[in-house]
């Protein structure tokens, strides 16, 4: 039987090596902690950008470092975001110094890469939890019931990263809390994309005005959540 290596099979349009899904996992995070963020645009944008705050920094087991920002239902890849309806990656950008600019900074390539080598661990079951970081942006969860007749709003405590490479918000179940302050790998602690009736992650200047009922967040809302 002939070998086909993965790494010898290329795009037929962009001539670049296909990567595999075991290659795009990500093995390591890096939380942004300097207040960096994406910056995207879509269709109906014109020549405006809107910009996100950037979770953390992620490095890919094929050795690609990325920012990353909860979008919609998951955490994403800020290059992945290419979307021209729900949103289209423009760059990074830095709102101290006013700067965008579309590579990771050095600075957090070398930490992600120092920490791999160091923390370096190979493990052959999924579920493993091989790092867990603080949610430092705000980010909330937003469940509506069965009826969709009722929101709800519940802050992200962390992020936790499996074996697998999958990243998953974890939320408080108060009917488990032991201890306070709840902290990032508490046992009271669930995925919210594992959970009923979860839809999608917001940062917390879109959570505030849905908290504070702002018609204008309320019918976005509404708009998602009642879509199919």
């Amino acid at each position: 039987m002939t070998d086909h290596k993965t790494s010898n099979v290329v795009d037929l349009f962009t001539g670049k090596p296909i990567e595999t899904s075991e290659n795009l996992r990500f093995i390591r995070l890096s939380p942004e902690l300097d207040g960096l963020e994406m910056l995207y645009s879509n269709n109906s944008s014109g020549n405006d950008l809107y910009s996100l705050k950037i979770l953390c920094w992620g490095l890919r087991a094929n050795g690609e470092v990325v920012g990353l920002v909860p979008w919609l239902n998951s955490i994403v890849a800020c290059p992945d975001i290419q979307d021209p309806l729900d949103g289209r990656f423009e760059g990074y950008y830095d709102p101290g110094i006013e700067e965008i600019f579309h590579q990771p900074p050095i600075h957090k390539i070398v930490e992600l890469e120092t920490a791999a080598e160091y923390f370096e661990y190979e493990s052959n079951q999924a579920d493993e939890v091989v790092q867990e970081i603080p949610d430092t942006i705000g980010t909330h969860a937003v469940f509506m019931d069965v009826d969709r007749e009722n929101l709800t709003l519940t802050e992200v405590v962390s992020w936790r990263l499996f074996a697998s490479g999958e990243i998953h918000g974890m939320l408080i179940d108060h009917n488990s809390v032991e201890t306070t302050p709840v902290l990032p790998g508490d046992d009271c602690l669930y995925a919210a994309q594992e959970a009923e009736c979860f839809r999608y992650f917001f940062q917390h200047h879109i959570a505030n005005k849905i908290k504070s009922e702002d018609p204008e967040a309320l019918a976005a809302i509404a708009a998602l959540v009642t879509s199919p």
